[in-house]
């Protein structure tokens, strides 16, 4: 019954935050709902209890990439962008977006429906640590992460290093 509630909660911060995010004109107010929203993702995926998720998703989506929009946000010259032109005007595009998207909400849904139960979703193996105890979820990915992947995940942290560096060298000779 706690769960439905934070539930709930959870979901009415990434919804608010979302609404928020796309209806306010200040860019500053619009990153801080996006904070919220990314937050209340971050308290579903702990009451799914991806606790790896959750750390992820606050330290990098809500520390890292929300500071460096809000960076983005200040070195930006507000005053000409306010001044120019922010929508497109396509609505008709978009109503068609919105509606092929309800369509597959609405097939998927009629599929589950048909199906009658949730597919079970079966793990290939379980990480065992020498006590014999099944290791939890953070520690499977971290096994994978750092035996099977190591060079692309070394790789892209060498790419997220250069283009920081990049950034941070354009920003000074604007500055």
């Amino acid at each position: 019954m706690l769960d439905t509630v934070f539930f709930y909660i959870f979901a009415t911060l990434v919804l608010g935050g979302g609404i928020l995010t796309i209806t306010r004109r200040n860019a500053v107010h619009s990153a801080i709902a996006l904070i919220v929203s990314l937050l209340g993702v971050a308290g579903i995926y702990l009451l799914q209890q991806a606790e790896f998720l959750f750390a992820v998703q606050i330290v990098l989506y809500v520390g890292g990439i929300m500071l460096l929009f809000l960076f983005v946000i200040m070195l930006v010259n507000l005053d000409q962008a306010a001044h120019e032109r922010q929508f497109n005007r396509q609505w008709l595009v978009a109503l068609v977006a919105v509606v092929a998207v309800g369509a597959e909400i609405g097939y998927f849904y009629y599929r589950y429906l048909r199906a009658g139960s949730v597919v079970d979703v079966h793990i290939e193996d379980r990480v065992v640590d020498t006590l014999g105890n099944t290791a939890g979820n953070t520690q499977q990915i971290a096994d994978r992460l750092f035996s099977g992947y190591l060079l692309p995940f070394e790789i892209a942290s060498i790419l997220l290093l250069v283009a920081v560096v990049g950034s941070v060298v354009m920003a000074k000779k604007r500055i």
